[in-house]
């Protein structure tokens, strides 16, 4: 049985996608030869696929560490909101914090999954304070030790053809 987006993709598309989600500083001639096109061809291809949405975008991955952030947390909240107006509220304003890297609405025990990166002990305290002015009924704050598998690579180059 053939899956929706190999009837939107072909092998030569998701061929280009898996490429540049693993190096999207290829230049489009380096690009076009690996995937045995011309460059305009291989060119049109990745406009087109930018415009149908499979390509969200394309930015640099900064080193955390290098850059001072020395905590990734994973902070778990829960509230007790329930109107969808003041629910819009809290994600806009949880979309807004900087220090918010993701935030995914959640099903069990707590509503909100946030992954956080922070300088450090003081503004951890600073940042938990920040999200308790915002109505949060329950706080719980894992700080990752370790680093033992980071990618943004999706596995495509699986997916039925």
């Amino acid at each position: 049985m053939e899956s929706f987006v190999s009837k939107m993709l072909d092998d030569v598309d998701i061929q280009i996608l898996d490429i540049m989600q693993k190096d999207a500083q290829l230049s489009n001639a380096e690009l076009a030869r690996r995937v045995n096109l011309s460059p305009p061809a291989t060119h049109t291809r990745i406009k087109r696929l930018e415009s149908e949405g499979f390509i969200d975008r394309q930015v640099a991955i900064l080193n955390q560490e290098k850059l001072g952030f020395d905590l990734l947390c994973y902070v778990f909240i829960s509230t007790n909101i329930h109107q969808a107006e003041q629910l819009e509220v809290l994600e806009y304003a949880l979309k807004a914090m900087p220090e918010v890297l993701e935030c995914h609405c959640l099903t069990g025990e707590y509503d909100y999954l946030l992954k956080v990166v922070i300088r450090g002990r003081k503004e951890l305290s600073s940042y938990i304070r920040k999200l308790n002015r915002l109505g949060i009924s329950r706080i719980q704050t894992n700080l990752s030790l370790r680093e033992v598998k980071y990618s943004t690579v999706l596995p495509i180059s699986k997916c039925e053809s």
